[in-house]
Formats: structure tokens, sequence, C-alpha cells
């Protein structure tokens, strides 16, 4: 090959080079594993990826607890899809994390009887579950049934959301909503403006004003449960056929006879949710039914526990020996033994923009060892007198001007019931719960959408403005959980 002098040289030089290189690095070998390996500090970097460099996003949920693992009372163990807080939300219910108690078997019942009574803490955490917007306002297929629709079945893709009339409008005489139990039922008759205040209340609620300011602060609640862990109200005709529901996780034949011949319509679909909760409500009998944990297996329904109530006309709206032939005080879903669907939000409420009763809601740190009444037992575990014991009854200020305050329809209409019946206390949960009625059964949902009830936004925005801080809390009449009538553990 035939080179100028000049490239020759250079050519002679490199490979010098290279030969002095390479003979120095085959004498230190780890001179070439440095040169090539990265910083220590880089190394320490690579090796926490895929450890906990990448922050969690926000977001509680709760694995699915077993059917049965309930104690009596309704209790809301969140089972549902996880969400990440702040992404796409609905007006929906949200995760909890609360745990489930051990039942209290009927008297003369082993007490270890297999648990499956409705317990009560509930409650939402963060993250919103995208069940909680199913179903909502139709128009019920019997004209004389007040709410809900029996026979319509919830379609399998999720409801469509549908736009309610507006609530809070002005009603003309005798538009009253319907309402569940006596006019001169705990549920339905006025307080007295001069109502006798409980002694602890300011210091009573100054504590519950903390748990609210909590839950607002991390917009978890106050909430209002609706598609999820509230109530479908199944309205059915005096025709409906009758089937048994077979009470599967306790003893107790008074309350297996009660359910021996239920009108429950084939369709019916229990709330989502661990608890399962539904209502069967037949006006023509004056009679209903209400079960915890309901499921439909094979040919057979079956549920772990609830309540049977006749002449629902006249009866007081908490359970007792009057509810049913062989009732006790221990029946119904929630933990206090107050009905479930005497402080519902219902659907004809909503569309007739007035709540003519009391409402109920669910607290966090319940009173352990004490209710008051109406409640007849209790599943409170927080010590101390600043909690609020399950059957304890708050009502706003009678003195306080709702209409200067611009509140949302909603809340207006929350509100106003608030002020003139009350608020009872009847089950625990993760956070404050309202229960509004769940529409599933309608198949379509009146709560979401900026025409709904919500306006919009979620349960906790249209309860920011409601006027906690008001609210006093009614002289309490305090029960021993030991020394009364059985009360959930």
């Amino acid at each position: 090959m035939n080179l100028p002098a000049r490239n020759l040289s250079v050519t002679g030089v490199s490979l010098w080079i290279a030969i002095v290189i390479a003979f120095v690095l085959d004498a230190h070998p780890p001179l070439a594993a440095a040169s090539s390996a990265p910083h220590p500090r880089i190394r320490a970097k690579a090796a926490s990826r895929g450890k906990a460099r990448v922050k969690p996003k926000s977001k509680r949920c709760q694995e699915p607890a077993a059917r049965g693992a309930a104690g009596r009372g309704r209790k809301r163990q969140k089972a549902r899809t996880c969400t990440t807080k702040g992404s796409g939300k609905d007006a929906s219910k949200r995760s909890s994390g609360s745990p489930r108690r051990t039942p209290i078997p009927p008297r003369g019942a082993p007490r270890n009887a297999s648990p499956g009574m409705p317990g009560s803490e509930s409650g939402p955490a963060t993250g919103l579950d995208p069940r909680e917007s199913p179903g909502a306002a139709g128009t019920p297929s019997d004209p004389a049934t007040p709410i809900g629709a029996a026979t319509i079945e919830p379609p399998a893709a999720g409801p469509a959301e549908s736009p309610p009339p507006q609530p809070g409008e002005p009603k003309a005489p005798g538009e009253a909503p319907f309402r569940f139990f006596s006019a001169t039922s705990l549920w339905n008759e006025p307080l007295p403006e001069d109502a006798s205040v409980d002694p602890t209340s300011v210091d009573v609620m100054s504590a519950f004003d903390e748990e609210i300011a909590t839950e607002e602060q991390a917009h978890d609640g106050p909430w209002i449960n609706t598609t999820s862990y509230s109530i479908p109200v199944y309205t059915v005709p005096a025709g409906q056929p009758t089937v048994p529901v077979v009470l599967d996780s306790e003893v107790d034949p008074p309350l297996s006879s009660a359910w021996s011949a239920v009108p429950l319509p084939p369709t019916a679909v229990p709330a989502v949710g661990h608890d399962g909760s539904l209502v069967v409500w037949q006006p023509s009998t004056d009679r209903l039914w209400e079960f915890h944990q309901l499921i439909h297996e094979g040919n057979a329904w079956m549920a772990s526990w609830g309540g049977a109530i006749q002449n629902v006309s006249s009866d007081r709206g908490v359970y007792g020996t009057e509810a049913w032939p062989g009732a006790q005080p221990w029946w119904g879903i929630s933990a206090s033994s107050l009905s479930l669907v005497g402080g519902l939000i219902t659907l004809e409420d909503l569309e007739k923009g007035q709540i003519n009763h009391a409402l109920e809601i669910a607290i966090p740190h319940v009173r352990a060892g004490v209710f008051a009444s109406p409640a007849q037992r209790t599943d409170g575990k927080t010590g101390g007198a600043l909690s609020l014991p399950e059957g304890a009854r708050l009502r706003l200020d009678p003195h306080l001007n709702l209409a200067a305050l611009h509140l949302p329809r909603l809340t207006l209409m929350m509100a106003e019931a608030a002020q003139r019946y009350g608020i009872f206390i009847t089950d625990g949960s993760s956070d404050v719960e309202f229960f509004a009625q769940d529409p599933t059964p309608t198949g379509t949902n009146p709560y979401i959408g900026a025409s709904g009830y919500f306006e919009g936004k979620h349960p906790y925005q249209i309860l920011e403005s409601f006027p906690w801080h008001h609210l006093q809390l009614m002289k309490m009449e305090l029960h021993s959980k030991t020394a009364g009538t059985k009360a959930s553990s």
C-alpha cells in the first residue's frame, strides 16, 4: 500500500499510543471496570428505582369483605373499585376502611351465632366510586305507589342521567310528599321551638364541628349516599307474587316467619356495596320488609339480617315488639334499630322540593356503652362524653334565618328539615353521611349532571354551606348498653 509519508507518520504515532493504552489496561483491570461504571450516587439512585421513588397516588380502597362477616346494624365497609383522588369523579360515594364487628345474637341464641347481622360503621374516605352514580328518579308504574318503581329492572349497562324537577321551589297546598310511619312518629313530628337542649350540647357539638372541619379539609365528607350504601325502595302492588327470603346467618323464628312470604320482585337489586340493603314496601297491605346482605342464589333469596313492620302508617318507625308478631328490639338493619326509611331523603321529597320528616346520619366515633332514646341498641366503640351516642337527635337552631344564607336548593331543603324535625344518629361510619334514596330501581340517576339534584357537584361540595356550627344536641335520655334491650357489639 502506497501512503504518503505524512500519513504514514501519523498512522505510526496512533498505533504506538494504542499499544501503550492496551498495556496499561491489561496491567490494571480495575481501572477498565471503573471507567465504564456510574458514579456511586448514580448507582444508589438506580438501585432505588422501582421501590418507593414514585410517589403513590392518593387513593383509598378496600378489598371486598366476606358475606356474613358483619355485625348487627348497618356497617358500610366499602368494597369497591379504587379511584384516584383528584381524578375524574362523579357524584358518588367513596371507600371506607371501617372494620365490621361481631354481632349480638338474639336473646336465647348462643353468643357464637353465625355473624351476619348488619353492623354500623360506614363511610367514605377519599376517591369516588363510579358505581355511586347509577339509577334515578323515574315514574312509578303504579300511580298509587308513593316512591320508587318496583317492577323496573335496572339496565345492565348502567342507567342514564335524567334531569329532575328543580327542588326547593314553592309548593302548592296538598303537595307534601309521602312519608313513612305515623304523623306523630319520631320521624314526622316537628320539634317544638322550645324543645330542651342537652346540657352537654355546647361541648359535644364543638367536638362534632372539629370532625366536620377535618372532613371538609380532606374533601372526604360530609357525604350523601345515593347509588351505593344507601337504600333502594321497591314499592310493589297488591298482586305482587310472594317469595320466601331465608334468614341464613341467625336463628330468629319470628323474623323467619315474617320473611316467609315477601312480595319481592324477581328483578330486585340490592344496594351496591357489602351491606346489600333493600326495602320492600307494599302500600296495599301497609307492610314493609328490610334486608341486609340480600342475595339471590339459584332459585332462593336469602339475607343475613333485617326486619319487617306491619301497620306502617301507624308505626313509630323504630323496631320493637309492636312492629310484627314476635318482633324484638334488635331487629332492623341500622345499629340503633331505627328503621332505614324513616330518615331517608326520598325521590318524592326531591321531586316535590320538600323534606317533611327528620333526617338520619351515620357518624364516626359513636359513643360506646350507651344509646339515647329512641334507639334500642348501639355498636359504639368510642369512649368519652364528647362523642355522640346512637339515637341522639340534633337540630339546627330554630332562630337561624336560613333564607339569609343563600344555600343551594338541596342544602336548603336539608337544612329546613334539620331545623323543623331534626337529625337522628342511626349508625357509625368513617365520616358523616346522609342517606338519599337509591334510584337504581328506576333505571335513571337524578343526582348527577348540571341539572341533577347535586347541581354538577360532589355531595361534599353541596354540604360545604350547610350551617353545621348552628346544630344543637337535644336533651338525651341515655340507656346503658347492658342494662336495657340488646345492643349491637
